[in-house]
């Protein structure tokens, strides 16, 4: 008697529920249109797979369908939404694959943001591989660069910053390791890299103090005024101001203050800051994300170019000869082409020409001894040592 009441319940629920999922189509409707909306119902329900297959075949049967570019962009979000290694790393190449296709789409900027954002969700602690954390900065400043009008520019710049906290923090755990250890010139280099690429690093004030004293322990005081000087303006509330008010006093240089700007930066990020909690500390212990609450607000920098990139040459090129002018070429000397100089040709057509004048008055002034004159030439008197060589034999 139960199971009679509650089994035609239960067919009554599943038929409403199918019939709910059937999407409305008019007679007028493409066909396209409807494999389009019957697979985004399909996603939205969480059936990637049958979604992606109904759009895969949208995109093979109909090629130059309206829905084409929706279709593609719909996939990469499927791959998107649905999460894990495999569906972001798929979700990375089909956003990709759409921004090559449709450049100039207006879904062309949110999809270079996943890009970074497929990175980011991989990104794993600063003690751990940095791989995914390096992709996600490379291609957040990509972002930066190919759409800098775009809304998207604020949440953009926020994950840049987070994203460079974690390598930041790699980086000084490093530097500090070859500090403690006495290596000042590794550190020196870990840390310049730090100051440098990473200023919104919470650790920024640290890593500032630490290159100083590098160079310190490295005799190089002169190279860590900078430094110091640079703890007390960008980061005025700092523990370590007091020891680096210390040092330039000590180096007899004057002590620099910080702008109204930068104070107020300052006191925000650190009303910003908060202390976790117990449970909070448990909580990252157990996570596999990196924590990126300590980072500071600050503006974004894309960095100086990399060593081994085309600089554009400083120099004017030289001007290119007119249509009518002629070019004359000369032969260069051996002198010239060894001392690696241009020829001058006026001094070397001078010069030719002097030396030719001078051949023909040397040989001017010496006296002809050609043989084949018809002057007679005077018989040489025999000496009588030679006749006595003659009768003589030695």
């Amino acid at each position: 008697m139960t199971s009679s009441l509650i089994l035609p319940g239960c067919q009554l629920y599943y038929r409403h529920r199918s019939a709910a999922q059937v999407l409305p189509t008019n007679p007028g409707d493409q066909p396209d249109k409807i494999l389009f909306e019957k697979a985004s119902q399909e996603i939205d329900h969480g059936r990637y797979d049958v979604g992606r297959l109904t759009l895969q075949t949208l995109i093979n049967t109909y090629p130059d369908s309206e829905y084409l570019s929706k279709a593609k962009l719909e996939i990469a979000d499927s791959y998107y939404n649905e999460g894990g290694v495999s569906g972001l790393t798929q979700a990375e190449a089909e956003y990709k694959d759409f921004i090559t296709f449709f450049p100039t789409a207006p879904e062309a900027p949110m999809a270079q943001f996943r890009v970074g954002m497929a990175h980011y969700r991989l990104m794993a602690k600063a003690d751990r591989d940095r791989t995914e954390a390096r992709l996600a900065e490379a291609e957040l400043k990509e972002f930066l660069l190919k759409y800098p009008d775009s809304p998207l520019i604020i949440r953009v710049k926020r994950r840049l910053r987070e994203t460079q906290e974690v390598l930041g923090e790699a980086e000084y755990k490093t530097a500090e390791f070859y500090y403690l250890r006495g290596s000042y010139p590794a550190a020196r280099s870990r840390l310049q890299d730090i100051v440098e690429k990473y200023p919104n690093f919470s650790g920024g004030d640290r890593s500032l103090y630490y290159l100083a004293k590098s160079y310190e322990h490295l005799r190089q005081s002169k190279e860590a005024i900078p430094y110091y000087d640079r703890i007390l303006t960008d980061f005025p509330l700092s523990p370590y101001t007091k020891n680096a008010k210390a040092q330039l006093t000590a180096l007899h240089q004057p002590i620099p203050r910080p702008t109204k700007a930068m104070l107020a930066r300052a006191r925000a990020d650190a009303a910003r800051r908060e202390q976790p909690g117990v449970f909070q500390k448990m909580t990252h212990i157990m996570s596999s994300a990196p924590d990126t609450s300590q980072t500071l607000h600050g503006p974004v920098r894309l960095g100086a170019p990399q060593p081994g990139e085309v600089e554009v040459a400083k120099t004017t090129p030289a001007a290119a000869p007119a249509g009518n002018a002629t070019i004359v070429l000369q032969p260069a000397s051996d002198a010239s082409l060894n001392a690696g100089k241009p020829v001058d040709t006026k001094a070397e057509s001078t010069t030719s020409a002097e030396n030719s004048t001078a051949k023909a008055a040397d040989s001017s002034s010496k006296p002809s001894t050609d043989t084949s004159s018809d002057v007679p030439v005077a018989p040489k008197k025999k000496s009588r040592f030679n006749r006595l060589k003659r009768l003589i034999p030695f």
